[in-house]
């Protein structure tokens, strides 16, 4: 008999209403979960006890949740809608498309799928099998079909209209799964025999951006409101503190708690009213906000523990020898058929076996192509590798990563005419956040906060505070900027 059970239940988009979350929080304490974690395909999971199993497994069925024990048979659907209008989103995909979207799938789809704005890099866009990817033409979708079991990532012909894409998508699960699948254009007959559907031609493919990954974590400004990201160094958030934050969310009606696959979370629209109460909750918890940028880049598996401890012990060795990671993001896998996103992979293999133990593991350092993690090929770099060499080999990937970044140009730097031309005077008094350095200028404004250019300092509202941070225009001093 297993002594303890993985539960997962699915949040469709990673978007969970609060009111939703407290009653699976509410039987998780119940049942004496004491913490939970957030998956990569945005899921909820948590480790429960066999004994409790009976009185979680039957406040969930009263509260009408469906669940998972130690399965995976329906994967939960992927959206970017977490970053959407806190990071750069698209002109047309607003919160309304997509949902929309998860509204039209009226069944568990047995296959990953993944809803994903193009203009954004801070959800993947091939992990599923289904990858669905806004195009320029309002309303109107890519697909990239990728077979289970296959690393192999093929355009669909067709733009697919927003409110058919869960008949799309069940259709083409239907045929993969039901029928053999010979190629793409068996399949393309076959779904077209079964549905009829709005759809225009796809004439060119999708147009994905460079890699960036956003810094998601802390109090952070958009608008006129204020989003929070949180982050756990180990993965698990309390029940507790997650009560509290769904608490807060329904106080200050706050409809949505957004999950990333970064198994992390981000609360939108946090009224300036509100912000010392999510300070306070912080505080009542011990949660810490502000993690180095090269922390928060890192994927692991669900449910293991292993990669943890080894994300662990390399972001130290990172941190002692100040090694740049800027444009990257990692991937750790410890088991063979698990799937993780990075553009740097570390891969565990046995090379020793007793039945079904591993006596002996070796590790392996691929890269994707061009170091993009949305790349579907992988480049080995390094094999056979003992774990205490893991680091150095790891940091001289990186060394390579921006040395190439730089001879092809891809670095962010301005050219030289660009530069002159944007210098600011020499001598220029500025205004500057003590926080985090953000500078106001007042010849370009504040486009965010609806600040026109040409605005002196002392002619901003009293409310003006630092888009960044939120800090008061009262706590921003004066500089003086000088060049050399």
């Amino acid at each position: 008999m297993r002594d303890y059970y993985h539960v997962k239940i699915n949040l469709p988009g990673g978007i969970a209403s609060p009111g939703f979350l407290k009653e699976v929080l509410l039987a998780a304490r119940e049942a004496n979960v004491h913490k939970v974690r957030f998956g990569a395909r945005q899921q909820l999971l948590m480790t429960v006890h066999y004994e409790e199993m009976r009185f979680l497994e039957k406040n969930l069925k009263n509260a009408s949740v469906r669940y998972e024990i130690n399965t995976d048979r329906n994967p939960n659907i992927v959206s970017s809608y977490c970053g959407e209008d806190v990071f750069r989103t698209g002109q047309w995909l607003l919160a309304n498309e997509y949902h929309s979207v998860l509204d039209c799938f009226d069944y568990q789809p047995a296959l990953k799928v993944n809803i994903s704005d193009s203009n954004q890099s801070f959800t993947p866009f091939f992990t599923g099998n289904l990858n669905f990817i806004s195009s320029p033409e309002p309303h109107f979708w890519y697909l990239y079909v990728r077979p289970k079991q296959s690393n192999v990532v093929f355009r669909w012909r067709e733009l697919v209209y927003t409110n058919e894409i869960g008949k799309v998508a069940n259709a083409v699960e239907t045929c993969l799964l039901e029928e053999e699948f010979v190629d793409e254009e068996t399949l393309f007959a076959s779904v077209n025999a079964r549905i009829q559907y709005i759809s225009q031609p796809a004439t060119n493919e999708v147009e994905l951006p460079s890699f960036s990954l956003p810094y998601y974590e802390g109090f952070n400004r958009y608008k006129s409101r204020t989003w929070l990201g949180l982050y756990r160094r180990d993965e698990l958030f309390s029940v507790d503190f997650l009560l509290d934050v769904c608490a807060l969310c329904m106080k200050t009606k706050i409809g949505e708690i957004c999950i990333t696959p970064w198994k992390s979370l981000i609360i939108k629209g946090i009224e300036d009213q509100y912000r010392g109460d999510w300070s306070s909750i912080l505080g009542k918890h011990n949660i810490n906000v502000r993690h180095a940028a090269n922390e928060l880049a890192w994927q692991t598996e669900d449910h293991h523990e292993e990669g943890s401890v080894l994300k662990k012990e390399l972001i130290q060795y990172f941190d002692k020898h100040d090694t740049r990671t800027f444009g990257l993001c990692f991937g750790i896998q410890t088991r063979p058929k698990s799937e993780v996103f990075g553009s740097i992979l570390i891969k565990k293999r046995p090379l020793l076996r007793i039945g079904q133990l591993a006596v002996f593991s070796l590790y392996d350092i691929y890269y994707t192509e061009n170091f993009n993690p949305n790349s579907r090929r992988l480049v080995a770099f390094e094999k056979g590798l003992y774990r205490m060499q893991l680091a150095v080999q790891l940091e001289k990937l990186c060394r390579r990563f921006s040395n190439q970044r730089s001879k092809l140009g891809m670095h962010l730097a301005f050219t030289a005419d660009e530069e002159l031309q944007q210098q600011p005077e020499q001598g220029k008094v500025l205004h500057q956040c003590p926080d985090c350095f953000t500078v106001y200028d007042p010849q370009y404004g504040d486009e965010q906060q609806n600040i026109a250019p040409d605005t002196p300092f002392e002619s901003l509202p009293e409310s003006y505070c630092c888009g960044v941070c939120g800090s008061g225009k009262e706590e921003m001093v004066e500089v003086v900027l000088e060049l050399s």
